[in-house]
């Protein structure tokens, strides 16, 4: 699969970095690379339509900040090369390190994760996926059952199964993720990782229920799936849900009202939001 990337030039900079960040990922722009003064953005060549290219002309009419968006195709491999220049490891409090494998051990930490992240979201970079490390951080999974949905590098599975979880099942579309978190569960000796091709109906089709359900996507696709995730918790489980704003949470805490739920934690960091439901 090959990627389209979007480099913008930005005076000033900040704080237009993360507006524009926060725009493109509503519009369906997956990862993103920062270097003072351009933002890189990526999505893949096939979902990049002719209404995405008149919203980046007219992101450019409202902000004054951009001074140029230049686009060229990423073939896989340089994407990968892409990957591997920008990826600096990532610690999480004396909680958990995540490096790529070409990055040197740390002992300090109470796990460390080692995840190449490939063409997969989720290398510990976002906001999102720290803020579900930081949520992950607080909980006792030895024995749980836990389901990833959207599960990218499979970061927050393998991080869940290293926690000791019983069962650890990792969902994702892309055929490209799911052979990415075989084979970072396979580098992090995972022992109850389960990795799925597919959608919501790969859940469906599975004959268990979780104590703890992670979903780091998007706040359309959470709301069309979140009633099938909350079908699959155990009695007592929790659901764990980002990849959207803090402007967004009212929506998720009038859903969890109306399904006898409540926001029991919320994390944010630099206006990502990341939810316990209960």
């Amino acid at each position: 699969m090959s990627y389209l990337q979007f480099t913008i030039s930005l005076k000033p900079y900040a704080p237009y970095d993360e507006i524009i960040i926060a725009q493109l990922a509503e519009w369906g722009f997956e990862s993103f690379t920062q270097e003072e003064p351009l933002l890189n953005a990526y999505i893949p060549e096939a979902e990049f339509t002719e209404t995405m290219a008149q919203q980046l002309d007219s992101l450019m009419e409202d902000f004054e900040a951009i001074q140029t968006i230049d686009q060229k195709k990423l073939p896989k491999e340089n994407w990968n090369q892409q990957w591997e220049s920008n990826f600096e490891p990532i610690p999480i409090s004396d909680f958990c390190y995540i490096r790529a494998p070409f990055h040197e051990a740390k002992n300090a930490f109470k796990f460390e994760l080692i995840i190449e992240p490939k063409m997969s979201f989720g290398t510990g970079h976002h906001q999102t996926t720290q803020l579900m490390v930081e949520l992950l951080s607080a909980e006792q999974l030895k024995g749980k059952n836990i389901l990833d949905m959207g599960a990218g590098t499979g970061i927050l599975g393998i991080l869940a199964d290293r926690m000791g979880a019983k069962v650890v099942d990792a969902i994702d579309i892309e055929e490209w993720a799911y052979e990415n978190m075989i084979e970072n569960a396979e580098r992090n000796q995972c022992k109850a990782f389960n990795a799925y091709h597919g959608g919501i109906e790969v859940l469906q089709g599975l004959d268990h229920n979780y104590d703890l359900v992670i979903a780091n996507i998007n706040k359309n696709i959470l709301f069309e799936q979140l009633d099938k995730y909350r079908s699959k918790l155990k009695a007592g489980g929790a659901l764990f849900l980002s990849g959207f704003f803090e402007t967004d949470q009212a929506e998720f805490e009038d859903y969890a009202k109306q399904n006898g739920l409540k926001i029991a934690k919320a994390l944010v960091k630099d206006d990502w939001t990341a939810l316990k439901l209960v």
